[in-house]
């Protein structure tokens, strides 16, 4: 089972080594958030360390604005609050 983990780490970390950081954020978004999250916000934009996401609506913005301390925390990037 471990020799499968490796494989498949191997293999992902080579597939997003192609990308660029901005696309790479965008396919691990998912997993930085959650589902609901991703559902309804999309990453946008990576510039100087920050991440820039489009949500849905205001009550999005509000929820994804209270979890930018927590999502910085899990996942070290800087998710500023926009204005």
């Amino acid at each position: 089972m471990e020799g499968m983990r490796q494989l498949l780490r191997g293999t992902l970390r080579r597939s997003l080594s192609a990308m660029r950081a901005e696309d790479r954020l965008a396919a691990a978004w998912p997993v930085a958030c959650g589902r609901a999250m991703a559902e309804r916000g999309a990453v946008v934009g990576f510039e100087d360390g920050v991440v820039l996401v489009a949500v849905t609506d205001m009550a999005w913005l509000r929820q994804m604005r209270s979890m930018s301390e927590q999502l910085e925390e899990r996942n070290g990037a800087d998710f500023r609050r926009g204005g």
